[in-house]
């Protein structure tokens, strides 16, 4: 179908949801961004991660306006060191930390733009923002590879990293990398830091804080690309039974029944990317019961109580939503983005024997 840009190719997943459909749930997006160009949270406040994810989302659905006006926000609202606040209302500032993670998604991003409209003249624009964010997240590298989770607004870098934030900056810096090469700027150190950052999430639990309850700690290693093949089966069949409830989607953390539409979405993604079809549109069929009337999805589902939690539609749920449908469906140029991912991860070598420092301190 044609959409606002005037582009065909809009994803649509036969018998689970149409292109119409999947319009129609970019449009909750664009009915939340604010007249700055934000979209926030429900409670109000906007942050650099969900932000660009629902940018991608719109330019899927053709709201390539939107997207823009989304990108201009981050433009404006990136800190002389490359970051942005942790939290922001209205415009302003509420938590002044900058989170490695979130300044790492605008690499994955502005590729993501690139390959969909193939607009150059944006992708130039932009590179200056993405190479400030980039050398923020790699100066918080630690000597044995990790990075750390944010520096603080006076200036000090947190002192553990987290497994699900190093796995999506692993993807960034991916992206980085490709982004540079493409616009004819290699970036060899965003490269190595990439290597040694996979390296630690394949091979290096110990790295990272015990957040194991959470569920994207499970599969988020795989979706970002660091982990793939045999690692990759085993990790999922090992927790499995654990976070996935059958016919309902993905519980949000292991000891509460709540299941919740973004994290089933990635784990979808993630099961695509390994080559994981069929479970994968098995899942993203499962979580079809959180739709809303007008195309937004419920965040989550407390089934004993058999009830919305929390009571609210999210902007990035919707935005899980459209990306899984592409990479379902293969509509648009980025509809591979998380498998290629994987593409550059290297092969696990023995913790034991592959030198790396036991400390986190850093370089």
């Amino acid at each position: 179908m044609t959409t606002d840009a005037g582009r065909a190719a809009v994803p649509a997943v036969p018998g689970v949801v149409t292109a119409e459909q999947i319009v129609e749930t970019a449009r909750s997006i664009a009915a939340v961004q604010e007249p700055d160009g934000g979209v926030p949270w429900p409670e109000g406040h906007v942050d650099a991660w969900n932000h660009v994810e629902c940018l991608m989302a719109m330019t899927v659905a053709g709201l390539t306006a939107e997207a823009r006006r989304g990108y201009d926000w981050l433009v404006r609202h990136q800190r002389d060191d490359g970051s942005w606040p942790m939290k922001t209302v209205r415009g302003e500032a509420v938590e002044k930390n900058g989170e490695s993670n979130h300044a790492a998604y605008i690499a994955v991003g502005v590729w993501h733009e690139l390959l969909v409209t193939r607009d150059e003249d944006f992708a130039r624009a932009m590179w200056p923002v993405v190479r400030k964010a980039l050398d923020f997240v790699v100066d918080l590298q630690t000597a044995r590879g990790e990075i750390v989770w944010e520096r603080s607004a006076s200036g000090s870098p947190a002192e553990y990293a987290l497994l699900t934030c190093c796995s999506s900056i692993y993807q960034g810096l991916r992206c980085g990398v490709l982004l540079g090469e493409h616009l004819g700027e290699p970036q060899p150190d965003w490269e190595l830091a990439a290597d040694r950052l996979g390296h630690v999430l394949a091979a290096h639990p110990e790295a990272f804080a015990d957040k194991s309850r959470f569920s994207m700690d499970w599969y988020y290693p795989i979706l970002g690309g660091a982990v793939r093949g045999d690692q990759a089966r085993e990790r999922l069949d090992e927790e499995w039974d654990t976070f996935v409830v059958p016919g309902l989607g993905i519980r949000c953390v292991s000891d509460q029944p709540w299941v919740t539409g973004a994290e089933t979405c990635e784990l979808a993604l993630a099961l695509d990317a390994m080559g994981e079809t069929e479970r994968a549109l098995a899942l993203y069929r499962d979580m079809q019961h959180l739709r809303h009337d007008n195309g937004s999805y419920w965040t989550g589902w407390q089934f004993v109580n058999e009830r919305p939690f929390p009571n609210e539609q999210s902007a990035y749920t919707a935005a899980a939503v459209i990306l899984a449908a592409d990479a379902l469906s293969g509509a648009t140029p980025a509809a591979g983005l998380f498998r290629e991912a994987g593409r550059y991860s290297i092969p696990v070598t023995d913790p034991d024997t592959c030198g790396c420092s036991p400390a986190a301190s850093r370089t």
